[in-house]
C-alpha cells in the first residue's frame, strides 16, 4: 500500500527531523558531521531554502527551514539523506538503509514558535547530556547564529 502524501504549503517553515535507522548513530567522527553539513549546504545553494537553525546529533538530526514551492521539500531531504547514506555506507562498508523511515515534518505556523523551535533544536545537546554549555556543542546553529541574524545564509 503507497504511502500517504506529505502535505506541504508554500511559503512555509517546517521542522524537520531525521533519525538514524533502529537510533543507529549516523555520525561516527568529525569529519562525518563536517560532510553533512557540506552536503546540506550545497542542497542550500541548489534549492534555495532559507535554513533557520540545525542540530546534528549523534544519531538524528534536527533541521529549521522555510520552503518557497511546496513540492521541494521532499526533494531536499531525498537528496540529502541519500547523498549522506551513500557517503556513509561507502566510508563504513555498510549497505542498506542508513534513515528509519521517511524524514518528519512539522509546519511552523507562528512566529512566536520559531523562536521556540530554534531553542529546543539548539538545545538538544543539552537534554542529551551531551555538553553542559550550549555553546560547547559544535554541531548545532547556535555557534553561527546571533540574534540580529536568525537566518543562517551567512554560514552556508
Amino acid at each position: 500500500m503507497p504511502r500517504t502524501a506529505r502535505v506541504t504549503f508554500e511559503n512555509s517553515v517546517y521542522h524537520i527531523i531525521t533519525r538514524g535507522n533502529q537510533k543507529q548513530t549516523v555520525f561516527l567522527d568529525m569529519a562525518d558531521y563536517q560532510i553533512y553539513l557540506k552536503m546540506l549546504a550545497k542542497r542550500k545553494k541548489r534549492f534555495g531554502f532559507k535554513l533557520y537553525s540545525f542540530c546534528l546529533m549523534p544519531n538524528h538530526v534536527h533541521l529549521l527551514m522555510q520552503v518557497e514551492k511546496a513540492n521541494v521539500l521532499s526533494s531536499i531531504m531525498r537528496s540529502l539523506n541519500l547523498s549522506y547514506t551513500l557517503y556513509f555506507n561507502f566510508k563504513y562498508q555498510k549497505v542498506g538503509h542508513l534513515w528509519q523511515d521517511r524524514f518528519k515534518s512539522r509546519i511552523i505556523e507562528k512566529n512566536e514558535y520559531l523562536l521556540e523551535c530554534m531553542k529546543y533544536i539548539e538545545e538538544n545537546p543539552l537534554r542529551a547530556s551531551l555538553v553542559k554549555s550550549i555553546d560547547k556543542y559544535n554541531w548545532s546553529s547556535y555557534k553561527f547564529r546571533s540574534e540580529d541574524n536568525l537566518l543562517l545564509d551567512n554560514l552556508f
